[in-house]
């Protein structure tokens, strides 16, 4: 298993002096994504994405992304998930998940065409075209109430956890909590949608199907990519520490999802959703 984190060799420089001393930054590296398909005797196999992560729970983050870009409906649509052994570079080991789906599903190849390419810090450029970043994404049913005191409290509860980032001051993370502000799951990357991949994946991989009734914490803005794949995923609350973007409250709006922005010192914003919040 990879590291999350590497050791550097750095120079501190303090008013007009220079010291030399160890850091820890978090690693970033490339995942790729296959996808094995078609009928027992007649397999296939293509790339959907490459996108750079931080290693770590890269098989959550392969079904996450899956799911949330529409092509595993649920678990069990999936066959397998393994590492790719047979690449022949040192460089792509563990670098490279392949997810073998069910004979049984029909896979129009042409509709997940894209630049194969995601920076960490955007997983939306990755897409080919305009229309495949409109993803279908059902209507939010759910319409438990929150005190604005759980809210408050989401951020301190989360930052105890976020092991990687103390150590490093360079990760995202996303996190799950029931509306009593109970604490179900954290990951961490260096890129948003990454951590939210892993959040998502790892609930699917559980078995567990309470996303639906869950409040999402992520940190960063609130971009559109976000707010989909939490629609995707049922969630009725989403919680930024940063700004949503138009779109991303435009989707918000659309699927009846509750949209806080700039969560932090004891204060929000209500973009989607007021109903949710008991004020």
């Amino acid at each position: 298993m990879k590291a999350p984190v590497q050791s550097i060799s750095v120079s501190r420089v303090l008013t007009n002096t220079k010291e030399t001393s160890p850091d820890l930054v978090a690693v970033e590296e490339p995942l790729e994504i296959r996808i094995g398909y078609g009928e027992e005797k007649n397999r296939e196999q293509i790339t959907i994405a490459v996108t750079m992560r931080t290693p770590g729970n890269d098989f959550e983050l392969a079904v996450g992304f899956l799911f949330t870009e529409g092509i595993l409906n649920s678990l069990l649509d999936l066959e397998s998930l393994k590492y790719c052994s047979d690449t022949g570079k040192q460089e792509e080991k563990e670098n490279v998940v392949r997810a073998e789906l069910k004979p049984h599903l029909n896979m129009d190849v042409s509709r997940f065409q894209r630049n194969f390419y995601m920076s960490s810090s955007c997983g939306v450029c990755g897409k080919a075209s305009i229309e495949s970043v409109s993803t279908h994404c059902s209507k939010i049913s759910d319409q438990s109430i929150v005190s604005p005191l759980i809210i408050h409290k989401l951020q301190e509860e989360l930052r105890r956890d976020q092991i990687v980032f103390d150590h490093t001051g360079g990760l995202h993370a996303s996190a799950l909590f029931d509306f009593d502000g109970n604490k179900k799951i954290i990951r961490e990357d260096v890129g948003r949608h990454n951590a939210l991949d892993k959040v998502i994946g790892a609930m699917l991989l559980k078995k567990e199907n309470a996303m639906n009734k869950s409040i999402l914490w992520v940190s960063g803005r609130a971009s559109f990519e976000l707010v989909q794949k939490a629609a995707m995923a049922g969630i009725p609350l989403m919680v930024a520490v940063g700004a949503p973007s138009s779109l991303a409250i435009s989707l918000a709006q659309e699927v009846n999802m509750t949209l806080l922005g700039f969560a932090r010192n004891e204060k929000f914003n209500i973009y989607s959703g007021e109903q949710r919040i008991q004020i």
